[in-house]
């Protein structure tokens, strides 16, 4: 079974930091309290509330903090796609030329990882992108992360459960112009996320072209991983979040 993952040292050493600097300034406004010396004990509170604050926080903040969430609502069937030729132009979504990218993070930092492994198709009617219809497959095995632990740890039954569910699909059923006030997004995309054995209806902002040789798709927003049944906690002193930062970069090229 894959070793659950802890953090890194840089992570551990921050953490216990911020605890030893907070069990300090509480032991000396204890001992002040006792004596009664107020003004001394308001003065030396402050001066550890500084010292806690000149840790790097940059690990520590949220990377979903300022990305657009996406909207998750009860599944939908999934659409089954007709043949190429009935539908019109089919554009293919390989790693060779389209990333899919995500970023987790706990108290302490955050880890950035992809998949490796994923096919599928932009097919375009004469209706043109509003018409169209996008569909893909990913192998969750082929899942990889900044830190070796850490990606066996997200393949176990606490995360991804690889052996159980080797796949999770998307399929829309919606695109449609703009993307309420989503700064360079030009359409909304919504369709079917199956990830983890679970079906849910997502909507998500996206920046989509279409052009003679390719579709290209590029997207940035958050997830909540417990909406799909990965509930995960964490270390009790080091909570994992529960948004999960996407990024999609496709480029998909005229089959």
């Amino acid at each position: 079974m894959p070793t659950r993952y802890r953090g890194t040292p840089e992570e551990e050493t921050s953490l216990n930091a911020y605890v030893a600097l907070l069990r300090a300034a509480d032991s000396v406004a204890g001992r002040l309290a006792a004596s009664r010396r107020r003004n001394t004990m308001s003065r030396l509170h402050l001066f550890a509330l500084a010292a806690v604050a000149a840790i790097p926080l940059s690990a520590c903040k949220d990377p979903a903090q300022d990305k657009p969430a996406a909207a998750v609502g009860a599944a939908l069937a999934t659409p089954t796609p007709a043949p190429a030729a009935a539908q019109g132009a089919t554009y293919r979504i390989a790693p060779g030329s389209s990333r899919v990218e995500f970023t987790g993070s706990k108290v302490t930092g955050k880890h950035d990882g992809s998949f490796g492994v994923f096919s599928g198709a932009v097919v375009v009617t004469g209706g043109g992108l509003e018409a169209a219809s996008i569909r893909v497959e990913i192998d969750m095995a082929s899942v990889a992360t900044d830190d070796e632990k850490l990606t066996g740890h997200l393949k176990s039954p606490d995360f991804f459960d690889v052996a159980k569910f080797p796949h999770a699909t998307f399929a829309s059923t919606a695109i449609r112009a703009g993307a309420d006030g989503t700064a360079g997004a030009t359409h909304t995309i919504t369709g079917v996320l199956d990830l983890h054995g679970v079906k849910r209806t997502v909507s998500f902002p996206a920046t989509v072209r279409i052009g003679d040789a390719a579709v290209e798709a590029n997207a940035e927003f958050s997830l909540n991983r417990k909406d799909f049944g990965i509930v995960y906690p964490g270390m009790p002193d080091d909570l994992i979040r529960d948004l999960v930062v996407i990024r999609l970069a496709i480029r998909a090229p005229k089959a």
